[in-house]
């Protein structure tokens, strides 16, 4: 089973992200989180995957997009490390990906279904990746980082995220 990262593994930033992670599994935690993210999501109509809860703030449509975007540059980041680059890997803007792709025009199904992908996606990537790659550490948005804390990031960043929205009315 993975381990959970140490505090040394990474920047002080991204404990954010890894505390929302309980331990134990983290697969079988991306699993039921898969599970729970097509639950949740199949639940909302259409018109209340449009809903703002507040002015300025993403809806639910654009947070699933969020979310799935957010899972492929984490995994493009979580391999680059596995796989032994050095390369001080960049940030994105997410504010400028939800902006510049519509995911008011998706339906929600569609949207469900690129998430699934993604996270399968992951699931997969993650039997390519040895015991040891695990430890190996990169830079990413010039922080010091190995490949398991991007791995807990990755599922952390979509707990926040769930947890944001089950709070919606």
């Amino acid at each position: 089973m993975l381990q959970r990262p140490e505090h040394n593994e990474y920047d002080p930033y991204f404990s954010i992200y890894i505390n929302y992670i309980p331990y134990g599994d983290i697969i079988l935690f991306l699993q039921q989180q898969r599970n729970q993210i097509n639950a949740l999501f199949t639940e909302l109509s259409e018109e209340q995957g449009k809903l703002r809860y507040a002015p300025g703030k993403w809806n639910s449509k654009e947070v699933l997009g969020h979310i799935t975007d957010s899972e492929r540059v984490m995994s493009y980041w979580m391999l680059s490390v596995a796989r032994g680059d050095t390369t001080n890997l960049p940030g994105y803007d997410q504010d400028m990906f939800v902006n510049n792709r519509s995911f008011g025009d998706c339906t929600l199904a569609e949207l469900i279904t690129d998430f699934q992908a993604v996270r399968q996606a992951t699931l997969s990537l993650l039997t390519t990746i040895r015991e040891s790659d695990w430890l190996r550490a990169g830079m990413v948005v010039n922080k010091d980082v190995t490949a398991r804390t991007l791995l807990y990031i990755i599922a952390g960043h979509t707990e926040h995220h769930l947890n944001l929205i089950k709070m919606q009315p």
